[in-house]
Order: C-alpha cells, then structure tokens, then sequence
C-alpha cells in the first residue's frame, strides 16, 4: 500500500471532540489544539459562544462554523462546531449546576456519531463528577457513562503514556468496595480486553501483561489476605490457557519498578490509585484515557477540569494533544487494516 493511501484516508475521518466542564479548561485546551493542523476532520461539540468568549478572554483568533458533511480538514484556528447550547452564562473558574446537562448532552452527541459511524473517534475534555451530582445527575465518571450509553458494554480503563500503560480492574469505587468486587471473572475479563485490545489500540501482537496483586506483599501466602490465591491466581492461569502472555500477581510496591516495567507492555492494576499513582508521577501531562471494550474508539486527558486555571492562559494542552494523537492513529490503523480486508 502506498504511503499515500494513510493521508488520504485521514483526509476521510471525522474526530468528535467534547472539551467537557464549559467553566474548566476544558475549553482553553481546546483551542490550544485545535490552534494546529491536525490533519482530519474535526467536529468540536461545544457552545459555539463559549468557544468564541473564551478565545476573546485568552487573546486568541478563531474561527467558527457549523459542522456538515462538506467540513474540511481541521486547519489552525478553524472551528468546526457541531452545536450544543449551554443553559446559562459561563465564568471560567466559577462551576454553575444549570450547566451540567450540557456536559452530558455533548457527549451524548459525540456517542450517537461515533455508534451511527459519522465518527472515527471521540476525544474527551475534562467533567467535573461534583457539579454533574450536584445538579442532581447521578454519574461516577466518563467510562461508566459511556459503557452506558453504548447499550451497556463491559468496559476497560487504561491510561497509557509513551513508556507505561495501566488498566483496572475496579475504577471509580470507594476503597472499602474493592475486595468484593475482585474475583476471577472480573480479573478474567480485564485480562482478555486488554489483551485483546493491544494490536488494535497500540499495535502490539503479542502483548506481555502484569498483574498486581490487591494485598500488601501479593497477600503473603494468604497471611495478609485470599484474594489472591482464591481469585487472581486462577485468573491468570486461565489468561495463560488462552495463550496470553501474563506474569504476576506482584506486589503493588514492585510492580512499577524501572526493571519491572522493562518486562511488560501494560500493567493490570486492582483499584484506581493503586495503577494510576506510580502513572501519573511516571508521565502526568503526557498521559491518555483509553476506554478499551467500547464499540467505538474513545481517549480522553488524564487530568481534572483545574478551575484556577481556566481563562488564564496557563492550560497545558500536551496530554489533550496526546489523547487526540492516538484516538487519530487509532482510527487510521482501524480504517488502514479495513481497506486492507475490501
């Protein structure tokens, strides 16, 4: 295939971006990237006014307007805005609970192009869960909300930089919730999407998987807990049945050490900051939220909505960048190995 076939077929894409909490900055990294050639189509789902008044607040130039099929490439400081109104005036630091539909509705728009096929992919700014429950709107995060909405899918989370990706087992659950929701077929089923998954989000055949272990020490032999023995081990051996390259249960403390990490292309992690604290101070800004079992590709920044920040010009857009970088380069991968099977 001739290198010319990947850039015409990204020419053909369409990218949703949701830039989430319209008083967050979301919106200021927003258009910090969408400032850049990015080589696809883009259709920003946004308050085509809250982009124009937060590109004013910043000193910024933009253009909008209104998303169609005859949109082009995104091209530097050309907004393609696929509309979405807010339900009350936005001051940037300042959350308001009339606008959490909003968010939503942004997102439910984003799904149904990315489940209809108009869209290749959809890129996620930063929710604030608070204001969302607040305004009455139960909602513990974007990958529940999503498995959701795509008709109930089983779902992975995995934040992934350049040099380590993680994926949990259980997400956004208080603490004491953890033990009893890690069993076989739970650990079971995170092994298989993630393996699964690796050739198609990161082109990885044969990945090499390690698993923490949810106790201290791995659980001592079962003197510092069963999950363990009676629900990781037999996980894993089930993974290696299938074929699936898979080590551990390590402990936690061990698990994301330079030579350690040497020896795996991701890392399974029992519960939420126990994967994502020793990712996040590896790699925080350059980090992306990867939904792995969705029906459709979706990234999303590694960050929250840093409401100090907003409408200052002090936004770092890198990990915005980099989760638009790879839902790109997944979509071409997906739409290269299709041409490839017509």
């Amino acid at each position: 295939m001739s290198s010319s076939v990947p850039q015409r077929i990204s020419t053909a894409l369409t990218l949703a971006v949701t830039p989430g909490e319209p008083a967050g900055i979301g919106p200021d990294i927003a258009l910090a990237l969408g400032a850049r050639d990015l080589g696809i189509r883009v259709a920003w789902v946004i308050d085509p006014t809250l982009l124009a008044a937060r590109a004013a607040t910043l000193g910024l130039q933009c253009e909008i307007s209104k998303f169609d099929s005859a949109t082009p490439v995104h091209r530097g400081g050309h907004f393609a805005v696929l509309p979405v109104k807010l339900a009350a005036p936005v001051i940037a630091g300042k959350l308001d609970t009339a606008n959490s539909p909003y968010v939503l509705q942004c997102l439910d728009h984003a799904i149904a192009g990315c489940l209809s096929g108009e869209f290749a992919a959809m890129v996620t700014g930063p929710v604030h869960k608070g204001v969302i429950n607040d305004a009455g709107i139960p909602f513990t995060g974007h990958t529940e909300y999503l498995a959701a909405a795509a008709h109930g899918a089983r779902t992975v989370m995995m934040l992934a930089t350049p040099k380590l990706r993680v994926a949990l087992v259980t997400t956004h659950v208080p603490l004491l919730q953890v033990p009893s929701l890690i069993d076989n077929a739970s650990v079971s089923f995170v092994l298989d999407t993630v393996a699964q998954s690796m050739d198609d989000y990161f082109g990885i055949e044969h990945p090499r998987l390690s698993v923490c272990g949810l106790n201290p020490h791995a659980g001592e032999g079962g003197h510092m807990g069963r999950e363990e023995i009676d629900h990781i081990v037999p996980a894993l051996l089930k993974a290696r049945d299938k074929g699936w390259q898979v080590t551990g249960p390590f402990p936690g403390d061990t698990a994301f050490t330079a030579e350690a990490l040497e020896r795996t292309d991701a890392v399974v992690a029992m519960y939420h900051d126990q994967g994502l604290g020793p990712l996040k101070a590896l790699g925080f800004g350059d980090a992306v939220n990867v939904t792995l079992g969705l029906p459709f590709v979706r990234t999303s920044v590694d960050h929250g909505t840093a409401l100090a920040l907003a409408g200052t010009g002090n936004a770092n857009a890198s990990s915005l960048l980099a989760a638009f970088e790879m839902a790109r380069a997944i979509a071409i991968r997906r739409a290269t190995a299709k041409s490839h099977c017509a």
